[in-house]
């Protein structure tokens, strides 16, 4: 027999500590039922990953569909502020209590632990992973349709743990024009490849500017290659979206439900079809 890899689904023996990835997943609360669970990741930080979770889940929603959040940035927890949540977390005997927006949408972040919102999480790699767990098993999840986690830039400790402990349906891409980005989503696509996630698709955010004046668009972070990489990769792209002033405007003032604009219609359509078994 060869050396063990620990990696039981690329290996055909069959010997007593086989696993499946199953066997790693925490178990949801007893009062929580999430029927399909979305992660969307960047290889960066700064190309609006949280932006696109937001925009997603506020769209789902639209559509019909009972949404949640995970917030699973835990030292760059972003997402409240966006949907004007600013109380603090709430418990019972059964559970967390997630925040629920004034559209409906359940949320659950690490600000709403903190004393004050700008307080930094100054946590080591094993606690960060434990609030995630914490977060997907203890909170109790009211019978949410899709679930939305919001994970931290690049491929380290807290993306590995949601990969491993979470039931994750597939994950969506953020990405930005720019060469450099482009050459660590590779990364972020062969770290999901690795782990066997599926990848529902990429969102190339700050792709173009339209100006006011000429109504043309301008690139300002050059020329997308988004489409080169997902030909390359085999999944779609979900969406490219401009930079829009209109939307930042909407996070900073905690409005960002009401939000007007179509370009991830398409996106949203697709990441339903992709999710429907």
């Amino acid at each position: 027999m060869s050396e063990c890899s620990h990696n039981c689904e690329s290996c055909s023996e069959n010997c007593s500590s086989r696993t499946s990835p199953e066997d790693f997943y925490e178990k949801l609360n007893a009062y929580s039922s999430v029927k399909k669970v979305i992660g969307v990741l960047s290889g960066k930080g700064g190309v609006g990953k949280s932006m696109i979770t937001s925009l997603l889940a506020v769209l789902f929603n639209r559509n019909g569909y009972k949404v949640a959040i995970l917030d699973a940035d835990i030292t760059g927890p972003s997402i409240p502020k966006g949907f004007g949540i600013n109380e603090r977390a709430k418990g019972c005997e059964a559970g967390i209590i997630p925040a629920v927006t004034c559209t409906g949408i359940d949320m659950i972040s690490t600000n709403m632990f903190l004393p004050n919102e700008t307080d930094p999480t100054v946590w080591r790699g094993p606690l960060l992973s434990g609030t995630v767990k914490q977060f997907w098993s203890e909170t109790i999840w009211n019978n949410e349709d899709y679930m939305f986690v919001d994970m931290p830039p690049g491929t380290g400790d807290v993306t590995l743990t949601v990969f491993q402990s979470i039931p994750l349906d597939g994950i969506i891409i953020v990405t930005s024009p720019q060469d450099l980005v482009s050459m660590i989503v590779e990364k972020a696509v062969k770290m999901a490849n690795l782990m066997n996630i599926p990848i529902l698709g990429i969102v190339e955010n700050n792709s173009y500017f339209i100006c006011d004046n000429c109504n043309k668009k301008h690139f300002i972070f050059g020329e997308s290659k988004v489409d080169e990489i997902a030909n390359q990769y085999g999944f779609p792209v979900l969406a490219k979206l401009p930079i829009e002033p209109k939307l930042a405007k909407l996070i900073d003032e905690g409005n960002i439900e009401s939000f007007e604009g179509d370009w991830l219609d398409d996106g949203v359509e697709s990441i339903i079809n992709a999710t429907k078994n």
